[in-house]
């Protein structure tokens, strides 16, 4: 069974490709795959094998 997860990412004036790299390796630390990116409503969808 796989479980999602939906974050909301905020643009900022600077460095936005470093914090968005940083939060992307950390959800893969996790076991988090992305599986979509909006650039309209700027959300991040993850999934992952819920049990591990």
């Amino acid at each position: 069974m796989k479980e999602y997860k939906v974050i909301s990412w905020e643009m900022r004036l600077s460095k936005n490709n470093e914090r968005l790299e940083e939060t992307l390796n950390q959800h893969a630390m996790s076991g988090w795959n992305v599986i979509h990116i909006s650039e309209n409503t700027m959300r991040i969808v993850f999934e992952r094998q819920k049990n591990r």
